[in-house]
């Protein structure tokens, strides 16, 4: 099939004052979106609202989960993901997985997991960076991680509203070192280890009771009986998001189950507890504006903004989209040409965080 460089359509320039965290200082010339008309049948609804005693639908993924996890808040995991570091342990427990470029153009993951108390072994873990931290107060996660530049991540993780457990503190009872690797990249933490974390500076395990009405679900979910096709979308059988240059990524669609399987460093990326691939419903393609901050290459991100774009990627199927995020613990929302906030498919998704620099260089096919 042939490849198409996908340029994104009639979309503003976004702003252009960056400030690497959670506001941005200069407004973008586009309208924000209206909000999107739900086309759910009321029948398909109460269907979807019947998932049998016991259980609930997850925020994050809009699977059929087990109730004991419906009020808990989940944790936000910084993966090691350069080449030395995989495969990662836990990580296709994530509902959510965001990748967004480092320094030298290598990227990090952070996986949003909510069935995490039980798990023994979970990273290896990596260091903060503060568009990171961002993303994670969307799900008032508890956020996991090792450290990271003081100077552009202090002011953030010092913030009452920010629950982070870091490994350079808390090494030996959140975090322990694993044998089979070298440091830095055999730091892992445990369930039984963040239990002890959030005991010691007395955290919520619960949803904050304002912040987890307005945070879920994270996505405008359509019923699972009702099945995104996106029939005006452009095929996508195969995504290879822009600028990541060191592990290369892709994405692979399946059609006999419908999910996209992921590649990374030349071959399968698999998750180390079971051997088995990394395979997500969803992908969303979310073009930011990032620059270097300085001669370390330290990245900046514009998280908060609007009229920002992308791609939303399922079923074999792409559509450009638009994206904006109002606040600091605002959820972002997606929206097609129309101004229609997108329905997105029940489970789990990908978020690859590209440069608006090099977004035309993503390629779908």
């Amino acid at each position: 099939m042939k490849k198409m460089k996908v340029a994104m359509l009639l979309l503003a320039t976004v702003a252009t004052v960056m400030v690497g965290c959670g506001s941005s200082k200069e407004e973008t010339t586009e309208t924000t979106p209206t909000e999107a008309v739900t086309d759910i049948t009321e029948e398909a609804t109460k269907e979807e609202e019947s998932v049998g005693d016991g259980k609930y639908r997850s925020y994050i993924t809009n699977q059929v989960m087990d109730s004991s996890f419906e009020n808990q808040r989940p944790i936000a995991v910084m993966f090691n993901n350069i080449k030395e570091a995989c495969p990662q342990t836990s990580i296709s427990k994530a509902g959510i997985i965001y990748e967004c470029n480092v320094e030298g153009n290598l990227t990090r993951l952070m996986g949003i997991i909510e069935d995490w108390k039980g798990l023994e072994k979970i990273g290896s873990v990596r260091s903060c960076r503060d568009y990171y931290v961002y993303w994670a107060l969307e799900y008032d996660a508890i956020y996991c991680h090792f450290g990271g530049p003081a100077l552009y991540v202090s002011d953030v993780l010092a913030r009452d509203d920010v629950d982070n457990l870091d490994g350079t503190i808390l090494d030996g009872t959140v975090y322990y070192r694993s044998s089979d690797r070298k440091a830095p990249h055999n730091a892992y933490a445990s369930g039984e280890g963040i239990l002890k974390g959030v005991e010691k500076y007395d955290y919520d395990l619960t949803f904050d009771e304002v912040r987890g009405t307005v945070l879920k679900p994270h996505f405008n979910f359509a019923a699972e009986t009702e099945q995104v096709e996106l029939a005006d979308g452009i095929p996508a059988n195969k995504v290879t998001p822009a600028g990541y240059d060191v592990n290369k990524p892709w994405f692979e669609y399946n059609a006999e189950d419908g999910l996209y399987y992921r590649f990374q460093y030349g071959g399968k990326q698999i998750d180390d507890l079971d051997g088995e691939q990394l395979a997500v419903k969803n992908i969303i393609i979310q073009n930011n504006v990032g620059v270097s901050r300085d001669a370390k290459d330290y990245k900046a991100y514009d998280i908060v903004g609007e009229g920002m774009s992308g791609y939303y990627i399922t079923n074999g199927k792409a559509i450009p989209i638009t994206w904006t995020k109002s606040a600091d613990w605002d959820r972002t929302k997606y929206y097609d040409m129309s101004g229609n906030e997108i329905k997105v498919n029940t489970g789990k998704t990908w978020v690859c965080v590209v440069r608006e620099a090099v977004k035309d260089e993503t390629v779908i096919e």
